[in-house]
């Protein structure tokens, strides 16, 4: 068995306890600022201390103790402190906790808070993925297809708006939920993927991240056990996340859907999200209301599933299902995807075409110069193909598809 570097454990620690410390400190304090600087503070004493003292029994604990203190610390030194500990006693909630049920669940909580309808719907996202997700501006930046001191500015701002509306740290009551649910779903969603295929850094797959946004997802079915994009969104995610065992190759390159080996498929989780699916089926035929964005990917997603080969892929259904997909959410990269599935029904020109009318919106986005580079090879134009590959390698931040991108360039020459 190999030991982990110093270097290794500090990293699994961030990616198994930066939320539940991030979650806990506001919890206990009532100020984001407050939890999310003194979990970094841990994290940064831990650097220093672990190369010398070696890394303690239990990372978690030894880090949740000393963000505690660096939170403490922090409140004291403050010119101000009463008055912030003043302020931070009106934004925590010291109502006492539900015995049972996810409301228990500090990482819901946080989540919720940062989703207040109060908060513009974008810097709602942008928080809970800084906060709950431990990403960098730099990575939400790029997941909103903003500029990363834009996304900083959005993310100072909703801080500043929870503090100074005094949004209270709980799960919201059930007639509160609906205005803030659909922040709480993309923000779960984003995190997934987030995880499923990290914009930057050196691994190809964060499964903290997927875990953790799966793990929501069952919290939030379990208090909304009837909503639709609840079951939806868990479904989506469980079938997405059954196909990452063929996702990478062992020599650390992405794996396409249509190069899977289908039988390394995790079919336990592709059975639950299956039947997540089959029970909305059940609900829209019995006069319950039409699938959402949520419902409707999933859906695609089983096809995909379902299918034993990529040559038995039913594309006709996805591209049917797109096509609803995009009356509900018309965003650049749903109509990416729809063109690739419509590329799969009508022809690589006819997908070309619906790609190349992206081009202006999606100019900095890696995946759609990927797209473009798999037509134009379909086409024969293998120039034009190796400039969009080139594009996108330049663009790509995740080591796995850069390494695809440049076989697949690569390969152009034979």
């Amino acid at each position: 068995m190999t030991v982990p570097t110093v270097e290794q454990a500090i990293t699994r620690a961030h990616h198994e306890e930066w939320a539940r410390l991030v979650a806990g400190l506001a919890r206990r304090f009532g100020d984001l600022d407050v939890a999310e600087e003194a979990t970094a503070d841990a994290f940064l004493t831990a650097a220093e201390r672990w190369p010398r003292e070696g890394v303690p029994p239990n990372p978690g604990g030894w880090l949740a103790t000393t963000a505690n203190r660096k939170a403490i610390d922090r409140l004291r030194r403050e010119s101000q402190r009463d008055a912030r500990h003043r302020a931070a006693r009106l934004v925590y909630d010291d109502t006492p906790a539900e015995p049972t049920g996810p409301v228990e669940d500090d990482r819901l909580r946080l989540v919720f808070t940062c989703c207040h309808p109060a908060l513009a719907p974008e810097a709602r996202v942008a928080l809970t993925l800084r906060l709950l997700g431990g990403l960098t501006v730099a990575e939400i930046a790029r997941a909103f297809l903003v500029q990363e001191a834009t996304m900083a500015r959005r993310i100072t701002r909703a801080k500043a708006k929870i503090t100074a509306a005094r949004i209270p740290y709980r799960v919201p009551s059930a007639d509160d939920i609906p205005a803030r649910l659909a922040g709480v779903l993309a923000v779960v969603y984003l995190i997934f993927n987030e995880g499923y295929l990290p914009g930057e850094g050196d691994e190809p797959v964060r499964v903290d991240l997927t875990a953790e946004a799966i793990r929501l997802g069952r919290l939030l079915r379990t208090l909304l056990p009837d909503n639709g994009e609840v079951a939806g969104l868990l479904a989506l995610m469980l079938l997405t996340d059954a196909r990452r065992p063929a996702r990478v190759s062992r020599t650390g390159e992405l794996v396409t859907l249509a190069e899977q080996d289908r039988g390394a498929w995790d079919r336990t989780l592709i059975a639950e999200g299956n039947a997540l699916l089959r029970e909305r089926i059940d609900a829209v035929a019995a006069g319950g209301d039409p699938p959402g964005r949520y419902q409707l990917q999933a859906a695609i997603n089983s096809v995909h599933t379902d299918a034993p080969s990529v040559r038995d892929t039913d594309w006709s259904t996805i591209a049917a299902l797109y096509d609803r997909l995009v009356l509900l959410d018309s965003s650049p990269i749903v109509r990416l995807n729809r063109a690739v599935a419509v590329a799969e029904v009508d022809g690589p020109g006819v997908g070309l075409a619906e790609v190349d009318r992206l081009a202006e919106v999606l100019d900095g986005y890696h995946a759609f110069h990927a797209a473009r580079a798999d037509l134009l090879r379909r086409l024969g134009r293998g120039g034009e193909s190796r400039a969009a590959y080139d594009r996108a390698i330049g663009l790509a931040g995740n080591p796995a598809e850069r390494a695809y991108l440049a076989r697949r360039r690569d390969q152009l020459a034979s």
